[in-house]
């Protein structure tokens, strides 16, 4: 009908499934899905180095602790870069991907490491702050943002099917 009057949609930026030309925001329960994901991968191995340092003598032997010690700076190394660069460059972390979410700017476009790390590293703490209400917003608000993506100007969309 569009087409039939002469006048053609405006062109869309994002990848992320359209219907009606609206964004289809993320559903809460595949947020807190891939959020979950997310939190698991990061503490197996804080779990995993707390293990192996156990069974090389825990605190007691220095191989002990420096095994737990590489554990913890390992999962700093990789919540930075699921946290951080992976988002920044591809739009997910880990737990969105295999839950087939991608975060974006509110434009659809995309939202860059700077952005990606204040989303998670200054906007997921508060959003824990204030009881967890912060990512509830997510389940009530219309487009489905929470206090971490209304911080950082991003949204959580699905991807096309």
């Amino acid at each position: 009908m569009i087409a039939a009057q002469g006048l053609t949609r405006p062109q869309v930026r994002s990848r992320a499934a359209r219907q009606g030309g609206q964004t289809l925001r993320a559903p809460f329960s595949l947020r807190c899905g891939a959020l979950l994901i997310d939190y698991i991968l990061l503490t197996a191995v804080v779990v995993f180095g707390t293990l192996i340092a156990r069974m090389l003598g825990g605190g007691a032997r220095s191989a002990g602790n420096s095994a737990e010690t590489a554990g913890i700076l390992l999962a700093i190394v990789l919540a930075v870069i699921n946290l951080g660069i992976l988002p920044g460059l591809t739009g997910r972390t880990l737990g969105k991907w295999s839950t087939g979410l991608r975060i974006e700017n509110n434009d659809g476009s995309q939202i860059g490491i700077g952005r990606a790390l204040l989303r998670h590293l200054v906007g997921y703490p508060l959003s824990f702050a204030f009881f967890g209400l912060g990512f509830l917003l997510a389940a009530v608000t219309v487009r489905g943002r929470g206090l971490h993506d209304i911080i950082a100007g991003t949204i959580v969309v699905r991807e096309g099917s």
